[in-house]
């Protein structure tokens, strides 16, 4: 029996993508095993958001091929669709396949190895209006489960590549969302996570139908606990929206907006279509319909052009929002994108200490609005245990905590009290478990039994 083995570099849609091409793999009798190990077959998911996600590929690329040269080495992904010629100048690499056509991936690996000659099979994004169906039925690993719902981007941001390697947006049809759905929850998920490249654009591309549609018809599927959207910009909050979000009952309460500058010019650089002023505007209609919302946000640090004085403005911004997370990014140039043509690059220790600074920002406003729900029980899905044999994971509103727990409780809603607000993971206590998942005739088919009486920890 053939074996096959994967690594995944870049974004929670590469995770996803890795998972549905296991899939066309297993259904056709492979089977997986560790990357470090010894496999007949290496798959590559490439990323070419940063240069530093290319090098990382290519590294990986002949990693696989020193593990085994008799392998067949497939290489998908952005870095794929953008630079296939250049992949296949690496001796050892059998196939290249871009971000479209994955679901014939199982027979072009076999048509390489019976031809014995490498095959490029990319053909250009910019074309595509379908998106690509795709089944993950479970994740491996994983305690909550990812559904993307679109694929592509058509903002044109100019920082960014993704667009350019992933096309125009394409939304998955809601009928196969809601299939899929069904799917994971049959399987035992209680949170679904909405992915996608630009995953608030859902519904851009179909007549009627937008993402606060999916969410009702989301709310409708049975035995699905939590609903939690990977992220959404703030100009695709309209009233329908908020409405959808203040009635939900699975939604959870946290929402990703990224900012990516607190700076009126460096937005309109970014050609980000937003003012500060509509932001800030935005999260106070947000945070009326939804008063205890946690509101996380990703910013640029360093874009070309951006000076102390645009810089303390993004830190003023961030500080009054009161963001209760920050993910902090040094800008990268990349290749074949408006931004690195800029003569106004910032020097590397200049965005290195205004990283630095937002990140001590950050740990602050984290702290801060996990203070708010000390004493308080909340229901979360432990996902890890870590270093200390503690149970970790987020609650609804994305407060991460480590608790003493069972490992029979990961992927489990269990309710914890916080106890002591910390930058990064929380300190909670038990409480109840509210889920319980056993599995039936071996096979991964669940029941679900709530609520449970005290579960001896």
């Amino acid at each position: 029996m053939s074996t096959v083995a994967f690594h995944t570099l870049g974004c929670k849609v590469n995770s996803y993508d890795t998972e549905a091409i296991w899939n066309l793999f297993r259904q056709r009798g492979y089977t997986q095993v560790d990357f470090n190990d010894i496999a007949d077959i290496y798959v590559i998911n490439t990323c070419t958001v940063t240069d530093t996600g290319d090098k990382k590929s290519r590294q990986m690329i002949r990693r696989a091929i020193r593990r085994n040269e008799n392998a067949t080495v497939v290489v998908t992904g952005c870095y794929a669709q953008m630079a296939p010629d250049e992949i296949l100048e690496i001796p050892g690499v059998d196939l290249v396949i871009g971000t479209q056509h994955r679901d014939r991936i199982v027979d072009l690996v076999e048509k390489v190895q019976e031809e014995k000659k490498p095959l490029k099979f990319v053909s250009s994004v910019r074309s595509q209006r379908e998106f690509e169906e795709l089944d993950v039925p479970e994740f491996q690993g994983h305690t909550r489960a990812f559904l993307k719902i679109q694929e592509g981007c058509n903002n044109f941001c100019t920082f960014c590549i993704i667009p350019y390697s992933r096309g125009f947006i394409r939304s998955r049809k809601p009928e196969n969302v809601i299939l899929q759905a069904r799917k994971l929850v049959d399987a035992g998920y209680h949170e679904i996570v909405l992915s996608g490249i630009h995953t608030g654009g859902y519904g851009d591309d179909l007549e009627g139908y937008t993402l606060a549609d999916l969410l009702v018809d989301l709310e409708k599927v049975e035995g699905l606990s939590r609903i939690r959207i990977s992220s959404i910009e703030a100009s695709e909050i309209d009233d329908k929206m908020l409405q959808v979000l203040a009635r939900s009952e699975k939604v959870c309460r946290h929402l990703h907006i990224p900012l990516q500058a607190g700076s009126n010019y460096i937005l309109d650089r970014m050609n980000r279509k937003y003012t500060v002023e509509e932001f800030a505007a935005k999260l106070v209609e947000l945070r009326k319909a939804l008063p205890d919302l946690a509101v996380t946000s990703d910013v640029i640090v360093g874009f070309p052009g951006e000076t102390d004085e645009h810089f303390a403005e993004t830190y003023d911004f961030i500080r009054e929002q009161q963001f209760s997370d920050l993910h902090v990014f040094p800008y990268s140039q990349r290749k074949g994108t408006p931004a690195a043509k800029y003569k106004d690059q910032v020097p590397e220790a200049v965005k290195e200490a205004r990283v630095a600074k937002l990140i001590e920002l950050a740990d602050r406003l984290q702290v801060d609005y996990s203070n708010k729900y000390v004493g308080q029980v909340l229901e979360m899905i432990p996902e890890d245990i870590n270093q200390d044999g503690l149970l970790e994971g987020f609650s609804d509103n994305y407060i991460k905590i480590a608790f003493q727990g069972h490992p029979d409780m990961l992927g489990q809603i269990v309710q914890v009290r916080l106890e002591r607000a910390k930058a990064d993971v929380s300190e909670g206590t038990f409480v109840k478990q509210l889920t319980l998942r056993t599995a039936v005739s071996g096979d991964s088919q669940f029941v679900d039994l709530i609520p449970l009486d005290m579960v001896k920890a």
